[in-house]
């Protein structure tokens, strides 16, 4: 049950950040590090959607589990916290 507390403390912490730019690496296997700028768009039980805007005519979202920041496959950097 320890998983699922460290799981949901990583969903509230993000959903203090929803609306706001975060940039995250994700690591996509064999050396591959994508690194993106977005807008934390919502957070799902299970999931959290970045909506990544590319270029200035496209724009994509894409969804990551919180066990995904968990075992380090993504990394999110949060803006600074006011306080």
């Amino acid at each position: 049950m320890a998983a699922k507390s460290v799981l949901d403390d990583i969903k509230r912490e993000l959903e203090s950040h929803v609306g706001e730019k975060i940039r995250l690496k994700a690591n996509k296997g064999r050396k591959k590090i994508d690194e993106k700028e977005g807008i934390l768009e919502k957070t799902y039980p299970h999931i959290f959607v970045v909506r990544i805007e590319e270029g200035n005519v496209s724009e994509r979202r894409v969804s990551y589990s919180y066990a995904d920041i968990l075992t380090e496959t993504v990394e999110l950097i949060l803006p600074e916290s006011a306080g």
